[in-house]
Order: C-alpha cells, then structure tokens, then sequence
C-alpha cells in the first residue's frame, strides 16, 4: 500500500470514529466506556498518521 493509500484510509477511519463518537455523545445515556474507546482509537489513528513520513 502506497503511503498515499494509507493515509487517505487512516483519514477516513479516523473520520469515521469521530462521527461513531459524536453519535454516541448525544445518545439520551452515553456508554462512557465506548466513548473512552472512541478517543482512544482516534488518538492513536491520528499518532499513526503524524508518524507517517511526509514527501
């Protein structure tokens, strides 16, 4: 996989837990142990992109 590929698909999972977190925030009782979770996997999509190295 190409690093352009692999950061276009670390992008878009990372867009996606974001979206997975905010409907789960405003859920009428929010699973703080599935929002825990969430930011944990953002975060460490995001470490991985940054460690990605840049042209």
């Amino acid at each position: 996989m190409s690093l352009e590929a692999r950061a276009s698909s670390l992008s878009q999972r990372h867009a996606s837990v974001d979206r997975e977190l905010e409907a789960e925030s405003h859920r009428p009782m929010p699973d703080p142990a599935v929002i825990t979770k969430l930011k944990r996997e953002k975060l460490r999509i995001k470490d991985e992109l940054t460690r990605l190295p840049s042209h």
